[in-house]
């Protein structure tokens, strides 16, 4: 008996030294540090009832050359295939394929419609990646040379804490049924030729929209989904309001993010919102190469949980129709 305890305190010995071991060898992540500049999360967008949601962000100019591709490398990380490659004109891209190449696409141009920082990207419905095959619906998000990712930020501590503009991008996830909010999911982009000293903030990952989640136990698991119009349009949005609180329904992760949401917060960016036309909520989703029937019923579901906001406000719906 007394070797048994004897060897199992030397086990045990050996065990706490090996932990110490890997903890002291262990290297603490370094911080990155910001290049000087304004941080920028949304800017008054006063041309927003002429905004091209079809085209985006880049506009028709600065699409990709598909002449010809070149693969440069296969991006590793995150739940869809990406291929980084370069185009005819010499631009680089990250060629994203899968579930996520839709939704991603047309996030981007609702987030940036409203006034919001975003990636420039593109959705093109067949295309050929040297050596690796030909697929379907392929986003492609510029990498351009003079933009440098500087470091991610985080939800709960970043310059724009207890603002309109975040309260009203945390409102835009759950409209759009985000479920994926993580900070590794955001970027800092910093361009000093092009943009002066901003330090654009941004999220990276939407691939994660337009789909459900509910929040609830199916069989012991949470039941969620990407880019699924059919649940995205079936899910709810506006719960509840209580002692000025607007209660949205995000069965996705980080909660604790989306109790502090105010009627003025949500009345905020439902005038946003009521601002962009049918056609342009309808752009936004012809650009991800939906069908005609999910293209109605996207924009319609993006219309009423609009109008859900605007009911916050006696006497209000809007309902625009046309450019």
């Amino acid at each position: 008996m007394r070797g048994t305890k004897l060897r199992l305190l030397v086990l045990l010995l050996l065990l706490l030294g090996s932990l110490s071991i890997e903890t002291g060898q262990a290297k603490p992540k370094e911080k990155k540090t910001l290049p000087n500049g304004t941080p920028v999360l949304w800017q008054q967008p006063n041309d927003i009832t002429q905004r091209d949601l079809f085209f985006g962000p880049g506009g028709a100019e600065m699409r990709p050359d598909l002449r010809s591709l070149t693969l440069i490398k296969e991006e590793k990380g995150g739940y869809s295939r990406k291929f980084r490659v370069r185009d005819a004109s010499g631009h680089e891209w990250v060629a994203k394929i899968g579930r996520e190449a839709q939704s991603e696409t047309s996030a981007v141009r609702l987030l940036w419609g409203v006034g919001y920082k975003t990636e420039i990207n593109y959705l093109v419905p067949t295309v050929t990646i040297p050596g690796k095959g030909t697929f379907p619906n392929v986003r492609f998000e510029a990498r351009p040379d003079d933009v440098k990712r500087v470091g991610n930020w985080k939800w709960a501590n970043n310059p724009f804490v207890r603002t309109r503009q975040l309260q009203g991008l945390k409102i835009m996830m759950v409209l759009m049924s985000n479920w994926d909010i993580k900070d590794s999911n955001n970027e800092i982009l910093y361009s000093p030729e092009t943009t002066g000293d901003q330090l654009r903030y941004i999220i990276s990952d939407m691939g994660a929209t337009f789909g459900h989640a509910s929040g609830t136990l199916f069989f012991w698991r949470i039941t969620r989904s990407r880019n699924n119009p059919t649940r995205f349009a079936r899910g709810e949005f506006l719960q509840k309001v209580k002692d000025n609180r607007v209660y949205l329904h995000h069965g996705g992760k980080r909660q604790e993010l989306f109790k502090d949401i105010t009627v003025d917060d949500a009345i905020w960016m439902g005038t946003l919102l009521s601002q962009l036309s049918d056609n342009q909520l309808k752009d936004a989703f012809r650009a991800a190469n939906y069908t005609p029937s999910q293209i109605d019923l996207l924009a319609s579901t993006i219309r009423r949980r609009t109008n859900e906001l605007m009911s916050l406000r006696p006497q209000q719906r809007f309902n625009r129709t046309s450019d």
